[in-house]
């Protein structure tokens, strides 16, 4: 069972004068250059192992240091200490070393056993506090409140939301390629707290979470009949989807979590059809001799976009959300699978294959402004991060013993990363931010 933990922030009053040139991102330019930050450790409570403040500051500077968009300041370079930082900064100490942005913080254990973390971001060229917060939550919870903190530095100086305080739901593959066991597993999108879900009795499939995160529907072969199931991350409890006559697969939630949407294989053919949690009523979307498969909600839940090979090969499509209205989108060389639509809703990301290659791509949901991030011998299964700023996939490598790995990639094809898990993985899918 995953357990959440409250979390409650306070506002800490800024103070100095207001900066005249503070450190930004801007992330409308094709090439960045990451902004120098320096993440002292937070002083005071100490943990179990080691001080609360030292582990806080490491995992703020590792998540900014992952989005290509910060560059931490190696600690050995400091000349202030966390200690004197209690009082303010000594701007100068801080600007030999070219730091552009400062982060300090504190860590009390109050009287009723909660931790308390504040930090303030400074801007150190304008001598002046940018932000500043205060949380309290349980000490087990101390991860999590360092990626908060990482995220609302992200968005003080880019603008944008962070993607920190977010999970990821995939495939973890272990044993030969024609006996592969296949089991859900869950981590922070940094890869700790990682577990699996489920024992590997069953091969699974394409998992994808719930707009409330604590929920994820996916393929099972559950006693070699493949259908949808729910499951729920909190407790456990799994229950399949309906009672279909054939195959069901490639489910998706509604931007609402009300519905889910997905495929029917029946009589050699494939249509999309959405079902209503609440009531269980089902309604079919599309009615044609093809193949219409890998649907996926706009972020308004106005439209569809699938993938289908109506036209003679597999394409990309979108509909409106009761079916009607469908336009091609894609008319690049090759074939398109797995689209995902953006959570910001401007654009849409893909698989395609062309010349014995994959690719992930992107392209406006009207099919313009096609671009290429990344490819490879195989390449697949694209997952925005809750930002809409950075996607995570899964690449295979050719060969009897190819490993298959999980990436992650910024929205203008750089600063490719692997995502680390103990075992192979594949079919990722990133959580909103966790509420």
């Amino acid at each position: 069972m995953i357990r959440r933990f409250a979390i409650a922030a306070l506002v800490i009053l800024t103070f100095g004068a207001e900066s005249r040139a503070e450190p930004v991102v801007d992330l409308t330019q094709p090439t960045l250059r990451p902004i120098p930050i320096a993440i002292t450790d937070f002083f005071g409570a100490t943990g179990p192992d080691g001080t609360f403040g030292a582990d806080i500051a490491r995992v703020v500077a590792a998540d900014l240091e992952r989005s290509g968009l910060f560059k931490p300041i190696d600690p050995q370079a400091f000349i202030q200490t966390p200690e004197s930082l209690r009082a303010q900064p000594r701007f100068g100490d801080w600007r030999v070393i070219n730091a552009e942005a400062l982060v300090t913080g504190t860590t009390t254990t109050e009287a009723d056993g909660r931790l308390k973390v504040e930090f303030r971001l400074w801007d150190v060229f304008g001598e002046s506090q940018m932000t500043g917060l205060a949380y309290f939550s349980t000490p087990e919870n101390w991860r999590r409140v360092a990626h908060i903190i990482a995220d609302s530095i992200y968005k003080r100086i880019t603008g944008e939301e962070g993607y920190f305080d977010s999970r990821i739901v995939y495939i973890a593959e272990s044993g030969p390629q024609d006996r592969r066991v296949k089991r859900l597993a869950i981590m922070d999108q940094d890869g700790e707290n990682h577990r699996f879900l489920t024992d590997g009795n069953n091969l699974v499939l394409t998992p994808r979470f719930s707009p409330s995160t604590q929920e994820i529907t996916y393929l099972s072969y559950f006693n070699n009949r493949p259908r949808v199931y729910l499951f729920n991350i909190e407790t456990g409890q799994q229950e399949v989807l309906g009672d279909f006559p054939g195959m069901t697969f490639a489910p998706r939630f509604s931007p609402d979590g009300n519905a889910v949407i997905l495929s029917l294989a029946k009589s050699g053919n494939s249509d999309i059809y959405a079902m209503d949690l609440r009531t269980r009523s089902v309604a079919q979307l599309t009615d044609d001799p093809s193949i219409d498969t890998s649907p996926c909600y706009s972020p308004d839940g106005s439209q569809i976009v699938f993938n289908s090979d109506r036209g003679g090969s597999q394409q990309l499509y979108t509909m409106s959300a009761n079916g009607g209205n469908v336009q091609r989108i894609s008319f690049g060389d090759g074939r398109y699978a797995t689209p995902v639509w953006s959570p910001r809703g401007d654009l849409i990301a893909f698989t395609r294959i062309n010349g014995g290659k994959f690719y992930i791509g992107v392209m406006r949901p009207d099919g313009s402004g096609e671009r290429l991030l990344t490819e490879g011998w195989l390449v697949e299964g694209p997952t925005w991060a809750p930002n809409g700023r950075v996607l995570a996939f899964f690449r295979q490598t050719p060969g009897g013993n190819g490993t298959v790995r999980l990436y992650s990639i910024d929205l203008t094809g750089h600063n490719e990363r692997e995502l680390i898990t103990p075992l192979d993985g594949s079919d990722p899918a990133w959580s909103p931010l966790i509420p």
